[in-house]
């Protein structure tokens, strides 16, 4: 397989430029655009490749992929979305809701498939998971309920922990978690409190307040912004000494604590069966929303040791992955 030609950003903006650019143009040659809120993630995109190819799509012979890496930001993503619906693509691939959205105003003709999106009815982007009408379809990655477990393993992690916070953008976070914490913050042991974040700057000095109370951590909630951003959050809770829990593995191998959500790499490769189907000829509007069947809990014992945590025996023994 030929070396992947990841992107380079132009005047700010990720150009869309064919993956494989040597691919010979026939009738049988079908685009798939892909456009990800992100500079960068080599494993997601080997996984939609690699699955195409398993189902027959080579680059070069039936296949040319339209790679567009816009990075978090709004106006990125929006002018990305532009330039890759221009392209005419038979079908494109969307990660994430700020992704979907700006899609979505671009084209209702063009086959969407998403992959990262949490709440696909509530966004308008799907009727239901079952028909999902329209030309969009594809694959949630988180469930709401999963905040509950968040909190529930930063205690287990942090057993002095008196006060929880959730940090998130108000203008990139899933409503609906927001909407989850607040349903479940009478129910807990803990403190449960907003900590809304609107810019980088308000990373270092956020984390720092919340230092100010002994006793206190925070939760991650899944929001594309921070996690472009999680650089500077992650340093900044090592900093301030503050034990969290991240929704993405890559928080972990950062040295964030510890994290537990869905493989995003194994949504990427379910996603490539919804794209072959497309090409062959399926409607979006008949294929139903699919939900995460892999999710991981990864553990940064070099972070614990750092924060003066023990990792207790059983979450220790229920971690997939344990970086020393």
């Amino acid at each position: 397989m030929k070396r992947r030609d990841f992107i380079s950003t132009i005047f700010g903006v990720a150009a869309c430029l064919p993956l494989g650019a040597g691919a010979q143009q026939s009738g049988r040659t079908r685009r798939v655009g892909v456009l990800m809120g992100l500079t960068n993630s080599q494993a997601e995109a080997a996984a939609l490749e690699n699955g195409l190819n398993e189902l027959g799509w080579v680059l070069g012979r039936n296949l040319e992929l339209v790679w567009s890496w816009s990075g978090a930001e709004l106006d990125k993503i929006e002018s990305a979305a532009k330039q890759l619906v221009a392209q005419h693509c038979d079908v494109i691939v969307a990660r994430s809701t700020p992704v979907m959205e700006a899609l979505v105003r671009e084209t209702r003709s063009i086959p969407i498939v998403f992959v990262v999106v949490v709440d696909p009815v509530g966004s308008g982007f799907v009727e239901s998971f079952a028909h999902p009408g329209r030309n969009v379809t594809g694959f949630q990655n988180y469930e709401f309920s999963m905040v509950g477990r968040w909190v529930q393993m930063l205690r287990e992690m942090a057993p002095e922990l008196r006060r929880t916070a959730y940090i998130y953008n108000p203008s990139t976070a899933p409503s609906g978690f927001l909407r989850s914490l607040e349903s479940i913050a009478p129910s807990l042991p803990v403190q449960l409190t907003p900590l809304p974040i609107r810019n980088e700057s308000e990373i270092d000095t956020s984390l720092a307040q919340l230092a100010q109370e002994t006793g206190s951590g925070f939760v991650q909630i899944p929001d594309i912004w921070l996690n472009f951003n999680r650089k500077q959050i992650i340093a900044s809770a090592a900093k301030y000494r503050l034990p969290a829990i991240y929704a993405l593995r890559v928080y972990s191998a950062e040295n964030g604590l510890m994290s537990y959500g869905p493989v995003t790499a194994d949504l990427f490769r379910r996603a490539a069966s919804y794209v072959d189907r497309i090409l062959k000829g399926e409607k979006p509007a008949d294929l139903p929303v699919q939900a995460p069947t892999k999710y991981e809990l990864v553990i940064n014992l070099k972070t614990a040791k750092a924060l003066g945590l023990t990792v207790p025996p059983t979450l220790l023994a229920s971690a997939d992955e344990v970086i020393e």
